[in-house]
């Protein structure tokens, strides 16, 4: 059945919670240490009974893993690290007979350096129509030996390296990323036809969708003037900066919904850091994205004026396009919300509290691997290091690996079921033995079981319903809303509060008597 099949009712991504694989830190099928489609696909029935209903799996397409995938060098082909076509097919049959969808990873802004089409640009004279795929420009300066603008990469360093010709230094090419992650040119009509070949390839393999990774690049100013300030932040930038969210993106994403709209069940979901409201709507017009990550609410504190203020900007800027919200909590990128939420048992109480304040929202719910264990960040040895940003920082940024360590399964040492092997991709700690799925799977209280059972509620309780929220009165430090017939109360306080009038449904840590505790939150209806 398709979207045109049920009028009047939500796609099937309005209201979902989808759960994103980190593939090489999920499951590891054959013993090499880094986990595969395989080993997704043998834990399906985990995802099925956690109650997800579509998969994210971050990028799995041949590579040379310089960015861990993100360097794509052959988008229409799975990288052996993680099987083949085959598995991939498995993937999505399996997933499909459990009434799970499948969305894949795309990168549209640059391909790797060992994709065809760069050896091809290499090889060829400047002005060439191999180049023009690619941003290659001439020097500044004395025997073109400056950079052609003053760009640096979010990961640290010069956004250009000059590439060597026979007879001496040569031109320079553009990457905004890593130094192996060319930028490709959107002007170039060649660009958009091969990435269309490349959606309708994995649609017409039945995957379900795509999230497409910096949605807000692809599209570079005419002329490509310098930026005002280079001193920015590594894996961050603002609305002006002349590298990312321009408004030529705008055309790139109406002709990739173009695509979408011949396979009607399909989603797009689109990584925009963009900040202002207007503009980040912009990206969520009915030609144009389905869905697009707003960040805000990943990025405030435990606060609840500011957890209210980016709740609100969230709903805000969807509004004004009439589109749906889509919430996260964490992902491959950022540190994991037990950490960043201070950290022990501190950080764990309110991980689980903000839990419930996320899966109360409407919208589309992202939940990233291990998230439901409470796992924390990890401070890894610099020997374990892989993340470029490591290397373009002159180690001075650790970068994200962190957030990325396996999960843990089962059984009391590492690899704690992820791998048959202890020499795992990224070394996980013994203290793990705690937070392991078969030990959480057991207990009432653990946090794999509070996001069980909200999810569980999120999908079959009718009080949790609309796409609207309403704020109700509330103490300072405290945050509640109603959504439908359900009110979800947060403590985020430093004293005990009473809980509104309601009947208790779900609370993240024991609440007796009609109170509240402070870093807790509560389902009531």
């Amino acid at each position: 059945m398709t979207a045109h099949d049920r009028p009047g009712r939500p796609p099937w991504w309005a209201d979902s919670a989808l759960y994103q694989v980190y593939p090489r830190s999920f499951a590891d099928s054959n013993g090499d240490g880094v986990g595969d489609l395989d080993g997704v696909t043998a834990h399906l029935d985990y995802l099925h009974w956690l109650g997800v209903e579509a998969l994210w799996l971050n990028p799995v397409m041949v590579s040379p893993m310089a960015d861990h995938g993100y360097d794509v060098a052959d988008p229409r082909d799975i990288d052996p690290l993680f099987g083949d076509l085959a598995a991939l097919d498995r993937l999505v049959a399996a997933a499909h007979e459990r009434g799970i969808k499948v969305t894949m990873d795309l990168v549209p802004n640059h391909t790797s350096s060992a994709h065809p089409w760069f050896a091809e640009a290499l090889a060829a004279k400047p002005g060439s129509p191999e180049r023009d795929r690619y941003f290659f420009r001439d020097g500044r300066g004395p025997d073109g030996e400056l950079p052609p603008n003053n760009w640096v990469s979010v990961f640290g360093g010069p956004a250009w390296t000059r590439v060597s010709v026979p007879d001496g230094p040569g031109q320079w090419y553009l990457h905004l990323f890593d130094v192996s992650q060319p930028d490709l040119n959107w002007d170039n009509p060649e660009v958009f036809a091969d990435f269309e070949r490349t959606l309708r390839f994995w649609l017409d393999r039945g995957v379900d969708g795509f999230r497409i990774d910096v949605s807000h690049g692809m599209a570079k100013p005419a002329g490509l003037p310098d930026m005002p300030v280079t001193d920015v932040k590594l894996l961050a930038h603002q609305d002006d900066d002349p590298r990312f969210n321009r408004p030529g993106v705008h055309a790139i994403h109406r002709a990739i919904r173009s695509v979408m709209d011949d396979y009607p069940d399909a989603v797009s979901i689109g990584e925009v850091w963009v900040h202002d409201n207007a503009q980040f709507a912009e990206y969520l017009r009915p030609d144009e994205l389905h869905l697009a990550f707003n960040f805000r609410l990943l990025q405030s504190d435990f606060d609840a004026t500011e957890i209210r203020t980016a709740i609100d900007n969230s709903l805000a800027a969807v509004a004004l396009v009439d589109a749906t919200a889509t919430w996260a909590l964490e992902n491959h990128d950022v540190e994991r919300a037990v950490t960043r939420y201070g950290g022990g048992a501190l950080g764990l109480d309110r991980a689980r509290a903000m839990a419930l304040v996320l899966l109360a929202l409407p919208g589309a719910v992202f939940v990233y691997n291990g998230q439901e264990l409470g796992l924390p960040n990890v401070e890894l040895p610099d020997w374990a290091l892989q993340d470029p940003v490591w290397e373009r920082s002159g180690h001075t940024e650790r970068g994200r690996d962190g957030c990325r360590v396996p999960m843990p399964w089962s059984g009391d040492a590492p690899a704690f079921g992820f791998s048959d092997t202890p020499n795992t991709w990224l070394p996980i700690p013994p203290q793990w033995a705690g937070l392991t799925v078969e030990q959480q799977r057991s207990e009432h209280t653990s946090t794999l079981s509070l996001y069980r059972q909200a999810l569980a509620i999120r999908r079959s309780r009718t009080e949790l319903s609309g796409s609207q929220i309403d704020w109700l009165d509330a103490l300072p430090g405290m945050l509640v809303f109603r959504r439908g017939g359900l009110i979800c109360a947060l403590n985020a306080g430093d004293r005990p509060v009473d809980l509104p009038e309601g009947q208790l449904v779900l609370t993240s840590a024991p609440a007796t008597e009609g109170v509240l505790p402070p870093n807790t939150a509560a389902w009531l209806v």
